[in-house]
């Protein structure tokens, strides 16, 4: 039986720098799944949480409202494309997902439409762990492949990135889009699925061969999901935002058109205080300046890994950096060898990757990408 390496015990967080117990610190590459955006332990969210803390951590969002989540939702709202502006609050991007799927079925039976109850996703997609969302994920993809049997059914295609390919998206749709309830999509990057980058337009073919997605591919979206770095890594919280289109759908006397989802923490105004916090920083601090800063340093400091033994890609798009590997064997001793360097790096199916916060210092990042180029660069002697 193959054995698990433990969990190594965190003392403290601060900036980058995850603290052990035994007092070594990492610099952090994955910034907790990508949700600490600026950084763990940022004084303007902590001063936001401890003022809500002192106020009211929490109260049911059925039949009640607070503040902080009325105040987050009309800021998503601005900042949105329209007509993106209904925002239903959750607690995590898994449960985001099975709303917006949920609402997106909803959506056609309040319209008195029968039969649409299957999803278009595609290969390499990963949108989450909890039962519907994980039947739109790949199902070869491997986390849950031991659940095929008892998830629902959809059409999972190739996602279509050439002329070709969009004419055979085209052309499956034509032959099974009227069981179809709505395509998803993970925009831009397939996380989970490998960090596999699409260009803008894969977006703009998509929506043109339906009907439009968002941000730098200027494609509008009928629902989106939100989590992840949403409070900047401080809470969990999520959020389901539907156009005015898809919220009218549910707008009726009859009560069975209402749709029945509430989350015990939905709206939580501890998140939302925290969630506004992070929305300050994004506002008023140069984020999107040192995300296109640390990309051009990813670009130069990964590209060498490309000529390596075993090395299949190296890749970059915004503040994500990535070496693709042929062979993923030794993923432990990539693992602890990371660790020996200082940094905490994740290794996953076929890549090594790294997704900072955005506010890392330059030393910290070069560190980083120095730690990732040395151990590669091992492993493809050692291989």
């Amino acid at each position: 039986m193959a054995t698990v390496s433990p969990p190594l015990p965190v003392a403290a967080t601060r900036g980058s720098r995850i603290v052990l117990a035994d007092g070594r610190e990492l610099i952090d590459g994955i910034a907790s799944w990508w949700t600490a955006c600026h950084g763990y332990n940022h004084p303007h969210i902590r001063a936001a949480v401890a003022e809500q803390l002192d106020r009211m951590p929490h109260v049911m969002f059925g039949g009640l409202a607070n503040e902080p989540a009325l105040r987050l939702a009309r800021r998503l709202a601005g900042i949105l494309p329209d007509p993106l502006g209904r925002v239903f609050f959750s607690e995590s991007g898994s449960v985001a997902v099975e709303i917006a799927l949920k609402m997106a079925l909803q959506y056609w039976l309040n319209q008195g439409v029968r039969g649409r109850h299957r999803f278009v996703s595609f290969q390499g997609a990963y949108h989450g762990d909890t039962f519907a969302a994980m039947s739109v994920c790949d199902p070869e993809e491997g986390m849950h492949s031991l659940f095929a049997g008892a998830l629902p059914k959809q059409h999972v295609v190739p996602l279509p990135e050439d002329e070709a390919g969009m004419a055979a998206f085209d052309t499956y749709l034509a032959r099974h889009g009227e069981d179809v309830a709505a395509v998803i999509v993970e925009p831009l990057v397939q996380g989970a699925g490998g960090m596999r980058f699409h260009v803008p337009e894969t977006l703009r073919t998509l929506r043109a061969g339906l009907r439009q997605a968002r941000s730098s591919a200027q494609v509008v979206p009928d629902i989106v999901t939100l989590s992840k770095a949403l409070t900047g890594g401080t809470m969990a919280l999520a959020a389901t935002v539907a156009s005015d289109r898809v919220f009218e759908a549910f707008l009726s006397d009859d009560a069975d058109a209402a749709l029945m989802h509430g989350p015990t923490f939905m709206a939580n105004p501890l998140a939302c205080a925290a969630a506004n916090a992070s929305l300050d920083l994004f506002e008023r601090e140069p984020r999107l300046a040192q995300a296109r800063a640390i990309e051009g340093h990813l670009a130069a400091a990964l590209e060498p890994a490309r000529e390596l033994r075993g090395v299949v890609d190296v890749r970059v798009k915004g503040a994500i950096g990535v070496i693709q590997l042929d062979d993923m064997r030794r993923i432990d001793w990539l693992k602890a060898r990371f660790v020996d360097a200082g940094v905490w790096v994740r290794p996953f199916a076929d890549i090594v990757y790294v997704t900072p916060a955005l506010t890392i210092d330059e030393a910290d990042l070069t560190r980083l990408t120095d730690a990732l180029t040395d151990v590669v660069t091992a492993w493809s002697r050692e291989r």
